[in-house]
């Protein structure tokens, strides 16, 4: 076990699945992009130079590109930068891809990874600053990875990368110099949770960078005698449920934090989720702290307080719990 940085953990991954599958290419300049430590990624593009590729700035092209070679046999990683250039892509990821299988009876297979950098960044404005997991989760056909710890991004990736289905795999620029405990060799399953804090009073489920305010807000309410409980789903297809249902039967309250819009988001999903499957178990209303519905502003101050900061989470907590 060793203690690795979240980027660094993320480069080890890239480089063991180039080494231990000939079939597995990169495509994209940078699997660090919009990071300081980008210019790492150059020691993999020099090892691998005939399976790493950087293509024209065209995502609706090389995301083509990646699932047609997917379905020949390869196993492309894509890189797309941020979560907003996705929508350049739709087509390709959410008709062709996420639709081969069962259109095709079971008889194709896309075994390709779709990378890509979401959420509130610091002056990313409206359209660098795209969290699109909530409407991917509408699309039938794909797996969804949100890892928020260099163990998680280890392991989830080299998961994702032998998966034989379509998976869209999602990082925050914020994760990238968060250090913690890296086994040398583990596949993560997908759709198995994680709480990464016990507690008793309250479930707080939080995905992405946000767990970790969530994590951070939950050590400070322990010195009012609040014991907050802190879930990470980790993947949202498949969704572990089971996990979260334990939880929220312990404590009866649950605040769900996460980047993705208020409206139709992935805090709105799991807290449907859990009132259909057990709203009986429920002591107070789901409180859900999520981006709210406006387009990112570039001034960060306004980006501050329309996303799931401390502050915010704090207040939902406390009401919950009151």
């Amino acid at each position: 076990m060793r203690q690795l940085a979240y980027h660094e953990a993320k480069l080890e991954a890239l480089r063991e699945v180039l080494e231990e599958d000939e079939r597995v290419h990169l495509i994209g300049g940078s699997f660090l992009s919009l990071s300081p430590h980008r210019l790492n990624f150059a020691a993999i593009e020099k090892a691998y130079p005939d399976r790493v590729t950087a293509p024209p700035i065209s995502e609706l092209g090389f995301c083509g590109l990646a699932t047609g070679a997917a379905m020949a046999g390869l196993r492309p990683v894509v890189d797309l930068t941020t979560g907003s250039f996705l929508f350049e892509a739709w087509p390709q990821v959410c008709n062709e891809a996420a639709n081969a299988l069962y259109m095709s009876g079971g008889q194709v297979r896309v075994p390709v990874v779709f990378h890509m950098l979401h959420g509130l960044r610091g002056g990313g404005a409206a359209q660098h600053s795209g969290s699109p997991q909530a409407m991917l989760w509408n699309c039938p056909g794909l797996e969804i990875v949100l890892p928020s710890s260099p163990r998680d991004v280890k392991g989830l990736l080299k998961t994702a990368v032998a998966s034989d289905n379509p998976t869209i795999f999602i990082d925050h620029t914020g994760l990238f110099e968060i250090e913690g405990p890296v086994p040398d060799a583990e596949y993560i399953p997908l759709g198995r949770a994680e709480v990464k804090r016990a507690g008793a009073d309250v479930t707080v489920i939080g995905t992405s960078l946000a767990l970790h305010r969530a994590l951070g807000v939950a050590e400070a309410l322990a010195s009012e005698g609040i014991d907050v409980e802190v879930v990470d789903p980790r993947t949202l297809v498949p969704f572990d449920l089971d996990t979260v249902m334990a939880s929220v039967e312990k404590t009866g309250r649950v605040v769900i934090v996460d980047e993705t819009h208020q409206s139709c988001g992935v805090a709105a999903e799991i807290a449907a989720r859990i009132a259909e499957t057990g709203f009986d178990k429920l002591k107070g209303p789901i409180r859900r702290v999520a981006t709210l519905d406006v387009p990112v502003p570039y001034s960060q101050p306004l980006e501050e307080y329309i996303g799931p900061s401390e502050e915010r989470i704090t207040r939902a907590i406390r009401a919950s719990v009151e």
